[in-house]
């Protein structure tokens, strides 16, 4: 039995293992151009020098080896129809049951979005705010995030609010905070509020009593080097940090799975690609049956990657397939030495007051999660 996996985040590596507890004989084989693990939860302390760059990235190939998972280096440029063959720019990979946790892509089609650093694509950008911020004696710092109109889930709006409180605190520890205009924007009224509408109100009440500016409803029309441009007006901008919305993989368009009006693989309530044999996604790929309220974020691909391989598996075996997945957001909003908890499922929701110990609860969870990749 000949299993693929799409990927190195976090929907793959639970895909994988997952895959090897349920069945210790299969030849699996992750692909991905490197073997490499970036924890994006913690890309939000980079900036104040909480984490490094060796906090964030992580070498997968002690796991691969202890699951006996065979590691392709190379990047996906296509699939065949029958979802049976995977191409990519080092060659083919061929497979009996096929996970696709290859994640999503910024959409940057905005013009002079170069002038924007995007927290999520990485360490880089990251380490980029990091060293911009420390350089700049003042100014005004711009915040914000979008979305995928035709994706309402294919949004990362928490980290965003994240940094936007890490950067407020940083700032005040190092005595600076008087010399920065901090602005947060979003073409939303009430941003935020796929968290729940008590938790977007928290967040604007929090960034008034901080002496925050908001530029909120109004859809950003172009970045300057130095200036933010929406619908209703403009301000100007020593560091604009964007987080646009997502999409599908580059590569989609390159095979035969279906396609949501946002760009993204269509997927059943089982994980499943609609209307293809053995073939899931787990992830930010994919286009579930959701609530209007379903987050795109690490925890949902972990749910969606476990309802994948199990289906999979059992697909396989000529069993029904029947797993799914319950749809829940879990957000620990960090803001440096402290965070708030917000919690929602089909049932009820809830925000906490900002707390120091959900701040070393998220740091604990941070070590929980990665301990078999430093061993």
């Amino acid at each position: 039995m000949r299993l693929t996996v799409i990927g190195a985040g976090f929907g793959a590596l639970t895909a994988i293992r997952r895959l090897r507890k349920q069945n210790p004989a299969a030849e699996i084989t992750l692909i991905a151009p490197l073997p490499t693990f970036q924890y994006y939860p913690s890309l939000i302390w980079v900036p104040s020098g909480l984490r490094r760059r060796d906090d964030i990235l992580h070498d997968i190939r002690p796991l691969l080896e202890r699951l006996d998972v065979t590691h392709h280096a190379g990047r996906v440029t296509g699939v065949s129809e029958d979802g049976r063959r995977v191409f990519t720019d080092n060659g083919e990979v061929e497979n009996d049951g096929l996970i696709i946790a290859s994640g999503g892509r910024f959409i940057k089609k905005l013009p002079g979005i170069e002038n924007a650093v995007t927290l999520c694509e990485g360490i880089d950008a990251a380490e980029e705010i990091s060293t911009r911020l420390a350089k700049l004696p003042g100014g005004t710092i711009a915040i914000g995030f979008g979305g995928n109109p035709k994706e309402p889930s294919a949004v990362r709006g928490g980290p965003m609010f994240e940094l936007l409180f890490g950067i407020d605190r940083l700032l005040r520890r190092e005595g600076r905070r008087d010399k920065f205009d901090l602005v947060f924007f979003s073409p939303s009224p009430r941003p935020g509020n796929r968290l729940g509408e008590k938790a977007v109100d928290r967040l604007l009440e929090r960034m008034e009593k901080q002496d925050i500016a908001t530029h909120i409803g109004a859809k950003p029309q172009r970045f300057e080097k130095n200036r933010v441009v929406t619908e209703k007006g403009e301000f100007e901008a020593d560091l604009i940090l964007f987080m646009p919305g997502m999409t599908g993989p580059s590569w989609l368009s390159e095979s035969s799975f279906p396609v949501s009006p946002g760009g993204m693989i269509e997927a059943d309530e089982h994980a499943r690609v609609k209307g293809f044999d053995r073939v899931y996604v787990a992830g930010d790929s994919g286009s579930y049956p959701s609530p209007d309220w379903a987050p795109k974020q690490a925890h949902m691909a972990d749910l969606q990657a476990v309802a994948a391989a199990d289906n999979l598996l059992a697909e396989i075996a000529g069993e029904p397939v029947e797993q799914t997945f319950k749809w829940e957001l879990v957000c620990v909003m960090d803001m440096l030495d402290r965070a708030v908890l917000v919690f929602r499922n089909e049932k009820f929701q809830f925000i906490t007051p900002p707390c120091r110990l959900l701040h070393w609860a998220k740091r604990l969870f941070e070590w929980w999660y990665l301990r078999d990749l430093r061993r």
